[in-house]
């Protein structure tokens, strides 16, 4: 499995990925700021460390990732703060497999913080769903993350 951990940071997320995909998996950690890629490659080349994870610098809606490359492409925490979403799920639907997933993890609107951005700079998973959907993404689903968080998931359209 292929996954491309878009704003990877500093591998929060990208680490146990590599574990769970194992050694025949890949991780493609896309991050827009260079200082938060050189923390993950420092942790990268500490001992144990995984070796399926390789860093690119990328925006959102540009991740520098072959098209049709993976098979995940996982958003958390960084959902609220796109300005051109529309030009996320399109990049989005262009690196992933056909069928390939989306999940995107962001804050709760009806919790307040902290953690976790302002209320009012929130997006509630309703709104994330329906811009799915109305993308043309299938089998798009919700659910409450813990006290904080919600995850959005669905299918790239195969056409």
């Amino acid at each position: 499995m292929q996954i491309a951990d878009i704003g990877a940071g500093t591998g929060y997320f990208s680490l146990p990925f590599a574990a769970a995909v194992g050694p025949a998996g890949k991780i493609w950690a896309v991050d827009f700021q260079p200082e938060m890629l050189a923390i993950l490659e420092a942790k990268l080349r500490e001992p144990g460390a995984p070796q399926n994870i390789e860093t690119r610098q990328g925006e959102a809606t540009a991740t520098n990732l072959d098209a049709a490359n993976c098979d995940l492409a996982f958003l958390a925490n960084i959902w609220h703060e796109l300005d051109d979403r529309d030009s996320v799920l399109r990049e989005t639907a262009r690196i992933l497999k056909p069928d390939g997933r989306i999940a995107i993890l962001d804050w709760r609107t009806d919790v307040e913080r902290p953690p976790g951005p302002p209320l009012e700079h929130r997006v509630p998973a309703a709104a994330v769903a329906a811009s799915l959907r109305a993308a043309g993404w299938r089998d798009v689903q919700t659910r409450t993350l813990g006290p904080y968080r919600y995850l959005v998931t669905a299918y790239c359209s195969s056409d």
